[in-house]
């Protein structure tokens, strides 16, 4: 697959751990939602198969706690979200206003398979208690454990004139 070109095109500065945190949060808000609207179309699903009053019983008996199938849809749908932002534009919306955009070295859009990779290492980044994201206060290049395994950076760009 041939690797697109994002715009604006330039050398920009790396993102720091201030803009990434400030875009995760932002970002952190539209997931929620997300999640939310996901997990109310499956619970609909899933009355429309067993009938309201069973799905309220087991809901109730708790049954429906920690529904790997769920989870499972949930994980998918987490990743297509960063996925569909991070290969077409490099940005997220939190990235767009934060001015952050996230790319191969030379500039281009990165891949699906660099997408999967920072996804789950960010996953693993904040399993160990956020030291993969902390760890671009010692990286000279300011990477985070993400950025290292995809072999891909976090820019800073600048605002775009209308």
């Amino acid at each position: 697959m041939p690797k697109h070109l994002l715009r604006p095109q330039g050398d920009f500065p790396a993102a720091g751990l201030g803009r990434r945190l400030a875009a995760m949060f932002y970002d952190l808000l539209l997931c929620v939602a997300l999640l939310m609207v996901t997990t109310f179309i499956y619970k609909l699903i899933w009355m429309g198969f067993v009938g309201e009053a069973k799905l309220r019983a087991m809901s109730e008996a708790g049954s429906l706690d920690g529904d790997p199938l769920l989870s499972t849809i949930l994980l998918f749908v987490l990743f297509g979200f960063f996925a569909k932002f991070w290969t077409h534009a490099g940005q997220t919306l939190g990235m767009q206003v934060w001015g952050i955009r996230v790319q191969n070295a030379d500039g281009t859009g990165i891949s699906l398979w660099q997408a999967l990779l920072r996804f789950v290492v960010a996953i693993a980044s904040w399993l160990c208690v956020g030291l993969g994201f902390f760890w671009s206060l010692i990286d000279k290049q300011k990477r985070s454990w993400h950025d290292l395994y995809s072999n891909s950076q976090l820019v800073r760009i600048p605002k775009q004139k209308k």
